[in-house]
């Protein structure tokens, strides 16, 4: 099988998109699919055009102009496709998200993945919000277009794939949902696993907050659970990375807060999997959450994860398997009150470890992820 495998970005570049489509393409590869890639796609100077005769949006309402479902940028884009797949022997088209798909032509079945609908991200993220009425417009129609043109549309969460269902009214017949796989080189073993839960005390509860959005990741919300559980004689430490802590009193001394550290270098990575394997939990409350593959990154590493039920986040961390979920309304109180019972009953912390380990290597790795991708496009 043939496919052609259409972005926007160069799919070949790990450092692009937060690396998933070169974690795609490679997890097709790994199942001996054959990839026509059909990108990257340029950024014409009509785009830019566009962009800037847009802005008085914010200037004279100040609402958000978005260039991202721009009909005639995503015309443009569906020509170029169409372009590149006259020379192709395909035998199928795979978009990694819709945007580029959305006002192809073909008779070539079409398959998109993706992590979140418009419709979820509107009701969600900040960044969202306060849109203009032209941009809203285009993106419920780009997102409508792609759902009916695709025989497949392929989400990473059930949040995701619910919104697809729900306010675009997609068939549920071809809504599928395959969770993302955490974005590693190299996979650890199990008894590698074992040493490093092994090697972490058990007289301090490390978390590690790993975010670029403070507020957004829940920064204020980890620090008052730390704040509280040493308060109330539990020693812990915060590690933050990513971004720095904002707070209205001095910096205590059981926060470290390193700054950002950057993936696209082999020296920040092995930096961050030292963070990981180090700590005892990732703590990342977050208020707006499309997916999270920082917590398939932590299970590769034997480290369970404190978050909020939001988003897509529940397709990853299931209760007390891998982590535990609250409420985003939450008191600290709660989320100390299973920490501790959790830590001070240090044999169960390290049984939930090595189960979290296990929903890696089960459900969240690129491996299963590539199987189950190549399993729905055959069957397309």
């Amino acid at each position: 099988m043939k496919v052609a495998y259409v972005t926007t970005y160069n799919a070949q570049d790990v450092h692009q998109w937060s690396g998933l489509g070169y974690y795609i393409a490679q997890s097709l590869t790994d199942q001996a699919i054959s990839l026509d890639y059909i990108g990257p796609l340029k950024d014409k100077l009509i785009h830019k055009v566009i962009r800037k005769s847009k802005r008085h949006y914010h200037e004279l309402f100040g609402e958000r102009y978005l260039r991202d479902p721009e009909p005639l940028i995503l015309k443009d884009y569906a020509h170029q496709v169409s372009q590149k797949l006259a020379r192709s022997q395909s035998d199928l088209i795979f978009s990694v998200t819709s945007n580029s798909i959305a006002y192809l032509e073909t008779s070539k079945p079409v398959a998109f993945y993706a992590d979140a609908t418009f419709a979820g991200l509107n009701s969600s993220y900040p960044h969202y919000s306060q849109l203009c009425q032209e941009t809203v417009r285009d993106w419920h129609r780009m997102e409508q277009l792609a759902l009916h043109k695709s025989s497949l549309a392929i989400y990473a969460s059930d949040w995701a794939a619910q919104t697809a269902v729900n306010h675009y009214k997609a068939d549920p017949d071809k809504v599928k949902v395959v969770p993302f796989g955490a974005n590693l080189e190299n996979s650890w073993a199990l008894d590698e696993v074992q040493s490093v839960i092994k090697a972490r005390p058990s007289d301090v509860c490390k978390f590690l907050f790993l975010g670029v959005d403070w507020f957004r990741k829940g920064g204020d919300i980890a620090f008052n659970v730390v704040k509280m559980l040493n308060a109330s004689g539990l020693k812990a430490e915060l590690t933050v990375v990513g971004c720095q802590p904002v707070l209205d009193e001095p910096l205590p001394d059981f926060v470290r807060p390193l700054g950002f550290i950057s993936k696209s270098t082999q020296a920040g990575k092995e930096e961050i999997l030292r963070l990981l394997a180090e700590s005892h939990f990732l703590i990342l409350p977050t208020r707006a959450e499309c997916y999270g593959l920082v917590f398939c990154e932590a299970n590769a590493l034997g480290v369970p994860c404190i978050a909020t039920h939001v988003g897509g986040v529940p397709t990853i961390i299931k209760e007390d398997i891998n982590g535990r979920l609250f409420d985003p309304a939450a008191e600290v109180s709660e989320y100390c009150q299973y920490i501790t019972d959790i830590f001070t009953n240090y044999s169960r912390y390290q049984q939930l470890a090595l189960s979290a380990f296990h929903e890696y290597q089960t459900r969240l790795n690129w491996s299963v992820a590539g199987k189950t991708l190549k399993g729905l496009l055959m069957d397309l």
